[in-house]
């Protein structure tokens, strides 16, 4: 015979223990419901993620067709990076909407590399296709910053939030 704990909260087994709490949604962190932020984070790392993929389908349409390359061991290789970058930052904008912390880190890097890019090509001649890549870099590490997003986005690796 079992003694039902006092406090059902508190015991992980107990049917209501993976019911959100402040307002949250299950599977999420705890911290309440889902910032802007974290939507519009989300949105611009998959969109980041979208146009990877895309660059990568070209350059492999370019690689079939025959277009010259200097090597064509090293175009593989680009093609392998760039589609294993896209995969990562869907992963990012995936995980980052449930509220995973780690995720914070990864957007930042993204948007710091499409900074990278983005500054070059803004001074370079190609001011809206610069502003395209600035514009929502700049807006995306700023949301990384906002308070409600750093409370959302504090999942750890399990089912509990942390800090």
């Amino acid at each position: 015979m079992s003694i039902p704990p006092e406090n059902p909260a508190n015991d992980p087994f107990h049917e209501d223990a993976a019911a959100p709490r402040n307002g949250g949604s299950p599977g999420v962190a705890g911290a309440g419901p889902r910032p802007v932020g974290i939507i519009v984070i989300s949105l611009v790392v998959v969109v980041e993620a979208l146009a990877l993929l895309t660059a990568a389908g070209l350059y492999a349409i370019q690689l079939v067709s025959g277009a010259p390359v200097a090597s064509f061991w090293g175009a593989v290789f680009t093609l392998g990076l760039l589609l294993a970058f896209s995969a990562w930052l869907f992963a990012v904008g995936h995980f980052l909407f449930r509220g995973y912390r780690w995720t914070r880190a990864a957007a930042l890097v993204a948007q710091l590399f499409v900074l990278t890019i983005g500054v070059p090509t803004l001074t370079g001649g190609l001011p809206l296709a610069g502003l395209a890549m600035i514009v929502p870099a700049l807006a995306t590490i700023g949301f990384l910053f906002e308070k409600k997003v750093l409370a959302f986005a504090s999942r750890a690796g399990g089912s509990s939030a942390a800090l």
